[in-house]
Parts: C-alpha cells; sequence; structure tokens
C-alpha cells in the first residue's frame, strides 16, 4: 500500500452511548480489552500492517485516556515527522462545537483532509475486533472502480432495533442496491462492519455536500441515501470479527479470548497487534493458587484460584478467592474468600473480603471505576 499514499481516519466515539456503563469517565476507543489492550490498538495495528502511515484520530468527550493511551504513537510505529499519528479534537462552527455523526465529525476536520497528499481514505470505528489486511479491500476498491466499497461480514444471526448493525443488500453485479439500519430481521445478513475506502477527492466532496445541507450522518445521508447514486461496492471479510455495541457483546468478544483458535486468528505471527508497553513483572502466583484457562497479565498476584477469566495488568486475587468467567480489568484487588462469578469489575475496584458477586453470561454484573465493594 506503500506505493499509492493512503490517510487512516478512525473514529473514537461513535458508539458511547450502547456502552454507557463502561465509557462513562472513556472513549469506546480506550476500552479495555483482552488482558492488555484498548479496542483501538486493533484498528490501528490493521492500518499499520496494510502499510498506512498517516493516521488521524478524531475525538469527541472523554479522551483523556485516549490520549495516555496512544502517546505519540510510538508503539504503533508512527511517530514520525511527517504524518503519522494526529489526535484531532472536537472542532465545529457551531456553538456546541461536539459533533453528532460522522459526516459532522470529517466536516470538522476539513483542513486537515485537505492537507493530506493521500489518494484514498480508509475510515473506520473502534468497535470491530479483528484482524484484517486493509491493503486487500485498496486493492478490491481500485480494480473494482467504486465510489465507495465498505467491508462486511457473513453472520446469521436475530437482529431487532437495538441491536446497532447497518445490513448491506447486494444486487446480481456486487453492487450494493438497498442499506438497513437495525431492521427486525432473521437469518444470514451481511453486517457492515465499519470500514470503508474511498478516494479522497470524493470525499471532499461528499463533506461539502454534506455541509451545504446541514447534513450529519455518513450511514444515513450518504450510504442510506445515495446507494442508488453512488456505486457501492462490498469487500466479504472471513476472518473472525465481532462487534462491540453492548456490555453483553463486550464479554462474549473477551471470553472468546480463552478460545486457542480465535486467539491464533486474531493474533498471527506477521500481523501483531500493537499497544502501548508498559515494563512490569511477569504474575506471580501462591504456593495454593489454582489457575485455569484464563488469560492473566504481567504484574498480577493469585493466591487464590482462577477459572475462566481475563485478568488485566497488576490484579491481585487474595487467599480463598474464587473468581469463574469475569473480567478483572488492571490495578484491582480481589479480598480473601470472595467469590465473583460472570462479573465485569473496572479499572482500581477493591473488594473487600468475603464478598460474594454473581451475574449470568448474558448479564454479567458490571462494577464501576474506582469503586469499592
Amino acid at each position: 500500500m506503500k506505493e499509492t499514499k493512503v490517510l487512516g481516519i478512525v473514529f473514537s466515539n461513535m458508539h458511547d452511548e450502547y456502552m454507557g456503563e463502561i465509557t462513562h469517565n472513556r472513549t469506546m476507543a480506550s476500552v479495555p480489552f483482552g488482558g492488555r489492550y484498548r479496542l483501538i490498538d486493533f484498528t490501528l495495528s490493521n492500518m499499520v500492517n496494510s502499510g498506512i502511515e498517516d493516521i488521524g484520530v478524531i475525538t469527541k468527550s472523554n479522551y483523556q485516556s485516549l490520549m495516555d493511551h496512544l502517546g505519540s504513537g510510538r508503539d504503533w510505529d508512527l511517530a514520525r515527522k511527517r504524518g503519522g499519528l494526529c489526535i484531532l479534537p472536537p472542532f465545529s462552527s457551531a456553538n456546541s462545537g461536539i459533533y453528532q455523526g460522522r459526516l459532522d465529525a470529517l466536516a470538522g476536520i476539513q483542513n486537515y483532509i485537505k492537507r493530506s497528499k493521500a489518494r484514498y481514505v480508509v475510515m473506520a470505528d473502534c468497535d470491530v475486533i479483528c484482524n484484517i489486511d486493509l491493503s486487500k479491500v485498496l486493492a478490491q476498491h481500485r480494480e473494482s472502480g467504486a465510489d465507495l466499497t465498505l467491508v462486511y461480514k457473513r453472520e446469521r444471526s436475530k437482529l431487532n432495533r437495538s441491536s446497532d448493525t447497518t445490513v448491506l443488500c447486494f444486487d446480481e453485479n456486487g453492487r450494493v442496491n438497498d442499506v438497513l439500519s437495525s431492521p427486525e430481521s432473521d437469518g444470514e445478513h451481511c453486517c457492515y462492519l465499519d470500514i470503508a475506502v474511498i478516494e479522497k477527492s470524493r470525499l471532499e466532496r461528499i463533506i461539502a455536500e454534506g455541509v451545504a445541507r446541514n447534513k450529519k450522518s455518513f450511514k444515513r445521508d450518504v450510504l442510506i441515501a445515495q446507494h442508488a447514486t453512488l456505486d457501492i461496492r462490498g469487500y466479504e471479510y472471513g476472518g473472525y470479527a465481532v462487534k462491540i455495541n453492548s456490555m453483553k457483546s463486550y464479554y462474549k468478544a473477551n471470553m472468546d479470548l480463552l478460545n486457542l483458535e480465535v486467539i491464533d486468528e486474531l493474533f498471527p505471527d506477521n500481523k501483531p497487534v500493537y499497544t502501548k508497553v508498559r515494563d512490569e513483572a511477569p504474575a506471580k502466583y501462591g504456593l495454593n493458587a489454582v489457575c485455569a484457562n484464563s488469560l492473566v497479565a504481567d504484574g498480577c498476584v493469585i493466591e487464590g484460584e482462577v477459572e475462566n477469566s481475563i485478568l488485566f495488568r497488576g490484579v491481585k486475587v487474595g487467599k480463598g478467592a474464587k473468581i469463574k468467567n469475569s473480567i478483572i480489568m488492571q490495578g484491582c484487588d480481589v479480598g480473601e474468600n470472595s467469590n465473583l462469578e460472570c462479573v465485569i469489575i473496572d479499572k482500581d475496584v477493591t473488594v473487600r473480603a468475603g464478598r460474594s458477586l454473581m451475574g449470568y453470561n448474558t448479564y454479567p454484573v458490571y462494577i464501576t471505576k474506582g469503586s469499592t465493594v
């Protein structure tokens, strides 16, 4: 992809309302995942591994933790004199200064897009966990001559109005002839993964038209409203991909990492997932500690029992404590003889000795950051 200059644009806040508990003090992009990662790590790594060296991250609110995580972009090899990583805070001529959709967000960074010497733009959200070669998407886009190429995955599922899923429909020539937003449907669907490729000049025209007509939403005002006039094509992704749009899907996506096949597909040797590096000691296990089928990050101290769970950096598990089917984030302290099952515990939570918290795999219990139970 290096022979053709490509600009990457990452939307960091587009789905915060669907994860209100966990995104109360952070962006969707900086939600912890998989023991040591943040959701944005997968999007950035996909772009970097595909040769994209100029990436802008659009923020809206609560982005301090995101800035702390990204820093200069060095961990993704994006700390460069020209291009590299650029964090784009909200800008709007309106009084609010907060954008109301992707098209509105793109209008706020018009100057950034115009200054870029890229020919193509890859746009992606942070709510999809996958490891995709974007250079193949770009190659198909160029070969097909499409105005817009959307990445999708075929899934058999039951959709409803609250599912936050965009479904693509194709004609016999592979062109998108309908776009449905969260339809009531049961069966196989072509679900849009919020990754799109478009030529920069065409994107600039779409943004200019959106500003002139006061249009805010890329999905409603471009994909749905203009699918008949634009040549929109699809790129089918056949690998593992999961969209994080609820606490249930977040919990399931983390639990999927306990499957070795998913691990091998998400973290292949030739396409690593980069993240902020922290130099911590390896996990320490007590004499009576038991740990089975779990992901345990550096810096953990385990003296109790851990089963089918994910422990982030620096978690302490006291003697006699039992953790099962749970996600324990960074810096948590689980007291002696505690019992946790199907629980999501945010950062820096203290669980007192003898406490018992139990949820269900379809409705895990969530404990807010910094709480004491």
